[in-house]
Parts: structure tokens; sequence; C-alpha cells
């Protein structure tokens, strides 16, 4: 049983070594993550704060800082990491992972949490919820087999292979709410297994079931599984506790209740089935009816009201732990939901293409009947005692006001990357471009100055271990092109040009970005050094008074702490993209309160997809308004045909 109290140092590397087979043959060849120039680092934090300052006082003091910086202390710092740099196989790893997330304790429902709605089951297969959760069992269950025996294709771009040690965290393993205030994944996978065993856990109206798929080395048949999942939904006609609905809890509530939980041999053994599970399979009994709800069911979960005015919330399916959740509603609707602190989204939508390419197959292999009964599915009941009872009660609570408090829309446009590709522009860029144009308008609603920058991840797994890096897409450029398209003075072919020059940049950035040349993470390694530094002179007192360390000081205090400077980080606009054939619901929520996220899909042709969520204090209707407004602008921008803008959603 995995014990929340101390944190194991070696917690990375208790997860088995991958198989070596062909999806991890890249790994050794793969460079490491480097350490970019300071002097470029610093040429390229100035420029990218010139549009987030306010006046020209404002910028010329933290460019005055920054030169001080790279002239005293940032050299010092900039050694030492890469003397860090030479002493570990990743520089960042470890900060990043408790940075980033492990040492976050809001919610990670809302905040870190993100769901793939996928769309309807294959029309030549039976059209029932029982079918299609058992079609997505077994093809998963075929899948992590595959990747168990090192057979599943390796994620490559045009550029090369690309880092695939996060998929170790993708099946058998847990998310574990640490009592010291960060927390660490815990890893059940067996050294040497060849994916002929492992169980799942089943939720239905709180109640937690586990399912063998694999019994005596056979992966049972479709028909099993139907058997085997109909026995769990006509073995759950009640309500069960919602003891799940603990994990959606700030992580140092859960941490504490979670050690109360485990307190109970009985309930720490259903804890223990659930961590070391290969998924988690959710029998949700809502049935969404349009993709706004379809969203809201998969990020957060669904407020179902009974007869008697009693809320049964969606998140009593949920184990918002596990990496890998799917979710199969009562009318037949199903998608993922997944957990994002070890592992990013690019790997869990490669599984989900590979499963849905599979069940959409007439061929797919559905298995056979064995000649025996396979053994039944059991329930897993928890023992409650009343200071658990109390705690899922506040737990359920809390997670009522973290749904209420948030709003989403989804958005899409009348064209999409066919369109903008023979514009000769790319997507990726003219859909980053529509949200600055939004956004800029959002604010002039309000009379508001911009108070933060936008956040687009690129990711760095050309590099071993690599993760994500920020395209700062706040730019001159691109606040040039902005001002134009409300500027009666400025001519089409002028907004044009300005649009050319701030995709230009856009795109130029993208690429230092996914080069790990960007500028947030090295800064952050340089920040986190100097306060090692800080805590080294605090017993000290001779090195306190030291003329040069307090100049060190100083100079450091004086641009981590300055205004443009965090204004730059400050993430008002959180943005990502992917995309697989089988989505249509994509999403997760804003980053910082005031802000959006904006989670977007690029690759469909007919058509852009923006998920737009926010706090409801926000001005949430108003961006979704602006958002397909500046698309339709910009699109008339290089048609000679004007758009007519599609119905809303």
């Amino acid at each position: 049983m995995t014990n929340n109290l101390h944190r194991p140092a070696n917690w990375k590397e208790l997860a088995p070594a991958p198989h070596p087979g062909p999806t991890f043959a890249a790994q050794s060849s793969l460079p490491k993550l480097p350490v970019p120039e300071l002097p470029d680092t610093l040429a390229k934090l100035k420029e990218s704060l010139r549009p987030l300052a306010r006046d020209e006082k404002e910028w010329e003091k933290v460019s005055r800082r920054i030169d001080e910086f790279g002239q005293k202390p940032g050299p010092q710092l900039q050694e030492m990491l890469l003397q860090r740099a030479r002493e570990k196989q990743h520089w960042l790893e470890e900060w990043w992972d408790d940075l980033a997330y492990l040492g976050y304790r809001d919610s990670v429902v809302v905040n870190v949490s993100y769901y793939y709605g996928f769309n309807d089951h294959p029309a030549h297969l039976p059209q029932k919820p029982i079918n299609r959760a058992a079609h997505l069992v077994r093809a998963t269950m075929l899948f992590r087999q595959q990747f168990k025996l090192g057979q599943v294709k390796p994620e490559a771009t045009k550029e090369g292979p690309i880092c695939m040690d996060t998929w170790r965290w993708m099946f058998d393993c847990c998310r574990i709410p640490g009592k010291e205030g960060l927390d660490w994944s815990a890893s059940y996978a067996k050294p040497g297994d060849d994916g002929t065993s492992g169980h799942i856990v089943v939720f239905r109206k709180g109640r937690v079931w586990r399912l063998d798929p694999w019994q005596n080395g056979r992966l049972l048949s479709i028909e099993e599984l139907e058997q085997q999942l109909k026995k769990i939904v006509d073995g759950t006609e009640k309500e069960y506790p919602s003891v799940s609905v603990l994990s959606v809890s700030n992580r140092d509530v859960w941490a504490k209740d979670y050690a109360t939980l485990i307190e109970i041999p009985h309930n720490a053994h259903i804890v223990e089935t659930i961590q070391s599970s290969a998924f988690v399979l959710s029998l949700d009994d809502d049935q969404p009816d349009n993709i706004h709800d379809f969203s809201r069911a998969l990020w957060h979960g669904g407020i179902r009201k009974t007869l008697h005015n009693h809320a049964y919330l969606g998140l009593r399916n949920r184990w918002v732990d596990k990496p890998v959740q799917f979710i199969v509603y009562d009318n037949g609707k199903a998608g993922l939901m997944g957990e994002h602190s070890v592992m990013d989204g690019t790997p869990t939508v490669a599984l989900c293409d590979a499963a849905l390419d599979m069940i959409a197959d007439p061929n797919f292999d559905q298995g056979k009947p064995g000649t025996a009964p396979p053994a039944p599915p059991q329930p897993l009941d928890w023992k409650l005692h009343e200071g658990l009872t109390r705690a899922v009660v506040s737990a359920n609570a809390r997670a009522r006001i973290l749904i209420k408090n948030q709003m989403l829309k989804v958005v899409q446009t009348p064209y999409g990357k066919a369109q903008i590709k023979r514009f000769g522009v790319s997507p990726d860029s003219w859909a980053q471009m529509v949200v600055q144009l939004a956004y800029r308008r959002l604010l002039a609603r309000s009379a508001k100055k911009r108070v933060g920058g936008t956040y687009e991840a690129a990711t760095t797994r050309r590099f071993f271990k690599g993760r994500t890096e920020a395209i700062r897409v706040v730019t001159t450029e691109s606040d040039a092109w902005v001002a134009s398209m409300d500027d009666p003075d400025v001519s089409r072919e002028k907004r044009k040009e300005l649009f050319q020059a701030a995709v230009q940049k856009h795109v130029g950035l993208a690429k230092e970005a996914g080069s790990a040349r960007g500028v947030d993470r090295h800064m952050l390694g340089l920040k986190l050094l100097n306060e090692e530094l800080r805590k080294q002179a605090k017993g000290n007192p001779e090195l306190q008074d030291d003329p040069e360390h307090k100049l060190h000081r100083h100079i450091v205090h004086t641009l981590f702490d300055d205004p443009v400077y965090k204004r730059s980080s400050y993430w008002v606009l959180s943005t990502s993209a992917i995309y697989s054939k089988h989505f249509g619901p994509y999403g997760w929520g804003e980053v910082v309160p005031d802000g959006f996220g904006v989670a977007y899909m690029t690759g469909f042709d007919d058509y852009l997809q923006y998920t737009i969520t926010s706090r409801t204090a926000s001005s949430h209707r108003a961006f979704c308004q602006e958002i397909q407004k500046a698309a339709t602008e910009l699109y008339d921008l290089y048609s000679e045909t004007p758009l007519i803008p599609k119905a809303s959603l």
C-alpha cells in the first residue's frame, strides 16, 4: 500500500525500465536538454517584455534591470546551471515536476486535468453504451500489451524521434497526494510484464468494481466484457457513498483525507486496487446531449438533480489522480479524462487514436468466448466512520462550488485548415492571432490595460525527458497587427503586411521554443539556483554582509520582482492545441483566476475549434463573441468573398 507521508527520493526511478523494443529504441540517441546561451535568452526576454510594458518608462526600467543581471549575477548563475546540466540527465526535470504540477495544491480538476470527447461509436457496431465500453476496454488492453512488449510505434516528428519516457506513466500507476506538500506518482508496473495480465477499476454510481480483462493469459472477448459490464450495471442500482470525490479536493485536504481513508486496511486495499489498475472506466449515468454539456461532463462531471432535489456529481465516478480514465455515458457518448502531472497530452492522444482506430476497423478482433465462464467482477465497498462521512460530504460541497464557478463554451469557425493553407498561412499562427485580436478588443470593452501574457505550449520532446517550453505569443509584431485592425486609417494591404510579420515572428518563436531555446524554462532555472544561493547565505553572517553578495541579491531581486517581468508570465491566456480525427470536445481550465483557458484544434479542414474556459466572474461570453468576430474579420482580410458567420453552437 502506498503511504503518503514521505515521498521516496527516487520515486521516478521506481517505475520499471521500458522493454527494449522498437517503442524505446531511439531513447539512448536523444540529446540532453540544452542550456541556452545567457545573452540570447536575455535578448529574447527583453524583446518579449516590450509589448507588455505600459509606457516607455516601465520598459526602460525593466530593460536596464535585465542588462544589470546579464553583467553581474547572471553569468555566475549560468555557470551553476551548466554545472547542474553536466551532472544530471535532465537539468529541469525535478524542478518542473514539482513546481508545475506536484507542488501545486489546488484541485487537479479544472486546474490541471484535461479531457477529450470521442466521436460517435462506429455505425456498424451496436449503439449501446455497454458495447462501447467493452470495445474501449479490449482495444486499450491490446494496445497496453503492445506497449509492454515495446511494439508500439514510437512518436516522431519531421525532425526525427521524440522522447517516449513519459509513456511509462500511462498505465498501472497513480498520483499520490503527499502530506508534506509534494505529490508523486507511484507505478505498479512489473519489470518484464508481457501485458497478459492487469485489472481495471470500474465506477458506477459511486461504487467501485474490480474487473479482470485478462484471465488465465487470455483477453476476454467483447461478448464476455459486455457480460461483465452488465453485471456491474445491474449490481449497482442504488447510489453509493461518493468517496472518490475526496480526490477532487485541494491537494493538502486530499492528503489528509487520504491518510485517514487508508488507516482502515479494507479501504487501503480498495485504494491500492484503484492505484494499481491499468486504467479507470467510468460508466456514468449522465446523458450529455450537446457539445457543451458533453465537454463539461468530461471536464469536471455533471451535477444531476433527482426528484428529491439531491445532487449527484459525475465526479463520484472518477479517481482524478489516475492518468487515464475512460468515461462512457448512458447515451453512448464517451471520452477520456487525463491527469497531467507526469505526462503531457500527446501520449494520450496517441493512445486514443490507436484504440479508436482498432474499434473502427470492421476486422477488429473481438475475440472468442472461452470454454468456461470468466470470473465475475468484484464490488469493492468502502468502510466509513463518522469522520470519513463528514469528509465526503465536505468534498462534495466543495466540488459543487468548484463546478458552478466555471464557464465553458465551444466556438467553431465556418472555415478551417484547408482554407487557411490556401491563404498561405500557418493554421496555428492564424488561430493564435485570432485570440490576440479578440483579447485586445475584450480589454478595450472593459477599459483595462493588458495584465498578462499569452502562453502557448511547445513540446521539447526531441530531447531526452523533454516536456514543454512556453511560446510567448504576445509580440511587438502581433500588437501592431492587432492595433491596425481597428484603425480606419490603415489599408487592407498594410494590415495583411502587418499580419504576415506577426505570423512570421510567431512561427520563429515556436521553432525556438521547440528547440529548447525559449525564455521561461531557462529563467526559471536561474531563479531557482539564486534561491539556493540565498538559502546557503542565510546561515552565513559573513556572506550576508559581503558587498558583492548584497549587490547580487539586489540585482536579482529587482529583476524577478519587476512588474513587467512578473506580468509577462502571468498567463491570462493559456493556450494549447492537439488534434485527432476521432475527437469532438477537447479542453481544460484557465491557469490564473482572471484568465482564460483556450484549447484549440486546427486540424479539421472545414472549421477551427476553440474551447474557452474561465471563472464565472470573467467576461466569458464577450470573449467568445470576440473570438468569433476576430475569426470572421481575419478571413475577410484575405478573401474577396465575405464570410457568412456560423450559427453559435
